[in-house]
């Protein structure tokens, strides 16, 4: 991570690192550990993936838990830190992603976003538009995953994404130009 950081110094460019990944499942403590340490070693921005199993559970507790030590952690060595909790969408009904929605607006994070990209799905306009309309007009909302054109693009910031995630940015801005 810190050779990310030296690398992309004098750029406009944010390094961001993912905890939990792939799944969530990780302890408390490790995810705490993970996002101290890209804290110090100077990341912009952390994706806290939820845990998939407390979302499917309904455990609210622990979802707080978690994502306020999280947060905790990473921002008493950066404060300006920004936090997106991932909900992985595809594993979810639609009272888990809301329930996600839930604790991301109460634990403090900076944006709720769709997917890893490892799971079963990934950025779906109605999931989108979902997320949106649980954590109002003032919160984030990223869209990532399987984003390779103009028009997905589009219609998922039309839903409500602020952000999206995608490995053919260039290819949606050669799209962008072409029109």
């Amino acid at each position: 991570m810190s050779l990310a950081v030296r690398e992309l110094e004098d750029s406009p460019v944010k390094v961001c690192t993912v905890v939990g990944f792939p799944l969530g499942a990780n302890t408390i403590e490790a995810k705490v550990v993970e996002a101290r340490q890209a804290a110090l070693d100077g990341t912009d921005e952390i994706d806290m993936v939820l845990n998939i199993g407390a979302l499917k559970e309904g455990d609210t507790k622990y979802l707080m838990s978690e994502t306020d030590k999280v947060i905790e952690g990473a921002r008493d060595i950066r404060r300006d830190i920004l936090v997106k909790l991932i909900a992985e969408t595809g594993f979810l009904t639609e009272n888990e992603k809301l329930l996600a929605c839930w604790v991301a607006t109460g634990a403090g994070a900076d944006y709720i976003k769709n997917a890893t990209g490892y799971g079963p799905a990934g950025a779906i306009v109605e999931d989108v538009r979902l997320l949106r309309q649980a954590v109002g007009p003032h919160f984030g909302v990223k869209a990532a995953g399987g984003i390779r054109d103009l028009e997905t693009a589009l219609a998922l910031l039309e839903a409500g994404a602020d952000r999206l995630g995608t490995s053919t940015g260039a290819a949606i801005m050669r799209e962008w130009e072409d029109q």
